[in-house]
Parts: C-alpha cells; structure tokens; sequence
C-alpha cells in the first residue's frame, strides 16, 4: 500500500479523538453532562464538515486550469461521506426521539417516532437533516457515475444547511442575531477542519500542496476569527457571569474548548511558520505534508467533540 493512502485511512482517527471530546465533556459536566446522542453528534458534525470541505475545495478551484484535486475524487469523497452522514443523522434522529419520549430505541413505538417526528421541533429538524445528507451523496453519486461537469454548489449549500439547522435554533436564537451569531460560528468551524480534511483525503502531489496550502491557510485564519469572535459572545451570553465558567458544567466545557483551541492555534502558527512556507517553495514532500495534514485533522476531533457535547449540555 503507498505511504499517502495508509496516511488518508488515519484521517478515521478524528473519530475516537472526537469521541473523546464527548467523554471529556461528559466528565466535567457532570452530574448535568450531555445526553448520550452527543457520542453520534460529534460523528454528523465531522461528516458534515468534510462534506462541506470537498464542496469549498471544488469551487476554490473551480477556475485552475489544471485542478489540484481530481473532480472525479470529490464527487466519489462526496458521496461515500454524504452516505455515512445519512446514516449516522438516522442513527442521531433515533436517539433524539427516544430522549424526547423518555424510552430506549428498542422500546420506541412507531406511533411515538411519527409524534416526534411531526410534531417536535428536533424532529422535524432532524428529517431536514438527513433529507439535506440523502440528496448531497445522491447527488454526489451521479455526478460521478455520469461523468458530467456539474456544479458543486448543490453540495455546499444542503452541507451548509444541515450543519445550522440546530445550531440556529438553540438558546441563542431568543437573542437579537443570535441565531447568525451561531451559523456563523457552525460554518466557520466545519470550513477549518472540512477544507483540511478534504486537502488530505484528495491532493496527491507536491505541487497540489504548493498550491494549495497557503490558500487553505489564509482561509482557516479567517475561520478562526469567526469561530473566536461568535464563540465568545456566544459563552458570555449563555454564561452571564465569570463564576458560571468553573462554576456549571457547561461553563466547564467551554473553558476545556477554549484550551483546545488555544493549542491549535498555536499548532497553526507553528505550521505558518514552517509548514507552509515550506510547502509553497516545494521544500516538502506530498507525504510530509499529508502527515502534517492528518495530525491537525485529527487533533482538531476533540474540539468538536466538546461542541456535541456543548449543545446538549444544560
């Protein structure tokens, strides 16, 4: 097997990492950490985020002459993680529903799924969700069995779409552009990680990453200032006092987030500094760069596994 594909199968270690982030917040919540479903969040989000990055590399690059990534790599990307994603949004849906009506799965009555599913907002929301997946790797899937040039903005906007729809209806959403506020942060946190995801899962040559990485690199800076800024407002908010930091479980989670984040920030000016630099002279090589690649990918899962946790966190 050649070195880059062993490097793109260890991207899957953003999975336990961002499990992790859940069983991390769980700890630090407790006794009000989230509910079990946030274990399958964190695995939407990720998908999600991916999805999204595959559809932002494509029209980055819609334009070059000679696209860095393959277009027959998106779409096949494309529609095995909108597949994935649909599975795990009907696996977090289920869950939803058995929270809501105080059951287990198993012990769920058909009647009480169609009452949530109707009649609840997270269920309904949760349907969007998985039509949002289901179209994007139907999608995705035809434009690559077809052959044919068609858009990419289909999968960046249904990606965009299920990735806000419960952030935009959470507490903030009672406030003055609260619900902005937290797409805003949503789409700023699934482009950081997604476009770096989809670099490593596509670019196979040094001069794909010459070209590529400072461009990624401009655009996380401007994803971290998003995320940073809506973050904050978004905590004090919530929060309203400094003690409610340390003093409530998720005061607790956000604190551990804003660790997580200070970390990779400085793992991102690390790179800046050398990474990059090198990569855009051609002083690197592909393989070294996937690695670099994938250890951020890969760091980055615990964040976004607080963040599940966050959102069900009382």
């Amino acid at each position: 097997m050649p070195v880059g594909a062993a490097d793109r199968r260890v991207l899957l270690f953003a999975v336990p990492t961002g499990l992790v982030g859940v069983a991390l917040a769980w700890w630090l919540a407790a006794p009000d950490g989230p509910g079990v479903s946030a274990f399958v969040r964190v695995l939407t989000l990720l998908l999600g985020s991916l999805t999204l990055g595959l559809g932002v590399l494509g029209w980055m690059g819609r334009d070059d002459r000679r696209p860095a990534a393959s277009p027959d790599a998106l779409w096949r990307y494309a529609a095995w993680t909108g597949g994935a994603w649909v599975l795990c949004e009907a696996i977090l849906l289920t869950m939803t529903a058995a929270e809501v009506e105080n059951v287990s799965a198993t012990g769920m009555s058909v009647a009480q799924f169609a009452e949530f599913l109707t009649h609840a907002t997270s269920g309904r929301i949760g349907v969007a969700a998985v039509v949002c997946a289901v179209a994007i790797s139907a999608y995705a899937a035809f434009a690559f069995r077809s052959g044919r040039e068609l858009p990419i903005m289909p999968v960046i906007a249904l990606s965009a779409l299920a990735l806000v729809l419960r952030p935009v209806t959470g507490h903030m959403s009672q406030q003055v552009l609260g619900s902005a506020l937290d797409a805003v942060h949503a789409l700023a946190a699934a482009t950081w990680i997604g476009v770096l995801a989809a670099l490593a899962a596509t670019l196979r040559s040094r001069g794909a990453w010459a070209a590529w990485l400072p461009r990624y690199s401009t655009l996380a800076w401007r994803c971290v200032w998003a995320l940073t800024i809506t973050g904050v407002i978004d905590a004090a908010v919530r929060l309203g006092s400094l003690t409610a930091l340390y003093g409530t479980g998720y005061g607790r989670i956000v604190l551990a987030k804003s660790v997580t984040l200070i970390a990779l920030l400085v793992l991102g000016w690390w790179w800046r500094r050398t990474w990059v630099d090198s990569a855009a002279a051609h002083r690197i090589t592909a393989d070294a760069s996937l690695k670099r690649a994938v250890i951020e990918v890969i760091a980055m899962g615990i964040p976004f596994g607080l963040a599940a946790a966050l959102a069900t966190t009382a």
